[in-house]
C-alpha cells in the first residue's frame, strides 16, 4: 500500500469519527432529559419499561440502572445515558438510527428484531415522534 493510500485511509477514518462526534454534539441535552429520557421510564401496555432491560445491558443501548426506590436518574446518570443514547442517532440518515429503528414495528420502517417487542407501532406514536424530533435537533 502506498503512503498516499494510507494517508487517504487515515483521513477517511478521522472524517468519519469527526462526523459522528459532531452529530452527538448537535443533540440537545436539555431536550433529551425533558422529552426523551422519560420515555425510557414509561410503562407501555404489553411491554416492560426500556430501563428494565437496558439498565447495564450488554448492548449499545445501555442505560444506567435506577437506584433502589428511585423513579428518575441523577444528573450524572442522565448525562451518561445521554452519551450512550446519542451514539445511537445517525444524523446523516435518521431512519438508520438504531434508537429510532430498533423499537419500531417493521410495517412502520423498523428492523426485524427487538427482544422487547415493538414499542412503537407507527411513526405517529407521540413517544416515537418525540425521540425523532430530538434526533433531528429540535429543542
Amino acid at each position: 500500500m502506498t503512503s498516499s493510500a494510507r494517508l487517504a485511509i487515515v483521513i477517511a477514518i478521522a472524517a468519519s469519527f469527526a462526523a459522528g462526534h459532531a452529530a452527538a454534539q448537535s443533540l440537545d441535552y436539555a431536550t433529551y432529559k425533558a422529552k426523551v429520557e422519560p420515555i425510557f421510564l414509561k410503562k407501555r401496555e404489553g411491554h416492560a419499561r426500556c430501563v428494565v432491560c437496558h439498565a447495564n445491558a450488554g448492548n449499545a443501548f445501555r442505560l444506567q440502572p435506577l437506584a433502589p426506590g428511585a423513579t428518575n436518574w441523577t444528573e450524572e446518570e442522565s448525562r451518561k445515558n445521554f452519551e450512550a443514547v446519542s451514539k445511537l442517532v445517525f444524523s446523516t440518515n435518521l431512519m438508520s438510527s438504531p434508537l429510532l429503528k430498533h423499537p419500531l414495528a417493521g410495517t412502520a420502517g423498523g428492523d426485524d428484531f427487538h427482544s422487547g417487542g415493538r414499542q412503537f407501532q407507527s411513526q405517529s406514536d407521540p413517544d416515537w415522534k418525540a425521540i425523532a424530533d430530538w434526533a433531528r435537533g429540535s429543542k
